[in-house]
């Protein structure tokens, strides 16, 4: 059995009442806080990485996502990321981050005249150690999320 990541999801179609399949998500780090030691009146203040941290996957059979690969854009040059969400939340992050999900609604539905919302951003903050589920209940025009277990 594979192990899960740190951060996870679950979309579930409530227009037909089950788990929303083969969804591509993409998850980004936005910023973190770091300790910063340039000048002694300096404390934690927010940074952005460079360069940014993006995975992706795509749901499962159950409309889950437990695990990460790093994204490697089709502009890249035979470069392959080989870092993990572990290696990031553990080695790179100190302190609380910012972090994006973007879901791909309208490959889902089957294109964006098939719902208003082509894709679904959620932003959300992370604090070092913990884990987060984030579940989106979605339909064609309409969709929620929320933290889970």
């Amino acid at each position: 059995m594979a192990t899960k990541d740190r951060i996870t999801c679950h979309v579930l179609d409530t227009s037909l009442g089950q788990p929303a399949r083969s969804v591509r998500v993409k998850l980004e780090l936005l910023s973190s806080t770091s300790s910063t030691s340039s000048s002694p009146s300096s404390s934690t203040e927010p940074t952005s990485q460079t360069p940014s941290k993006t995975f992706e996957s795509i749901t499962d059979e159950d409309g889950r996502i437990k695990t990460w690969l790093p994204y490697s854009s089709a502009l890249s040059s035979g470069e392959v990321p080989v870092y993990t969400l572990e290696d990031v939340l553990v080695n790179d992050i100190k302190g609380p981050s910012r972090w994006m999900l973007r879901f791909d609604t309208a490959g889902y539905f089957g294109g964006e005249d098939k719902t208003f919302f082509p894709e679904v951003t959620v932003v959300f903050r992370v604090e070092e150690g913990q884990t987060y589920h984030v579940p989106l209940l979605l339909a064609p025009y309409s969709y929620s999320t929320y933290r889970g277990s």
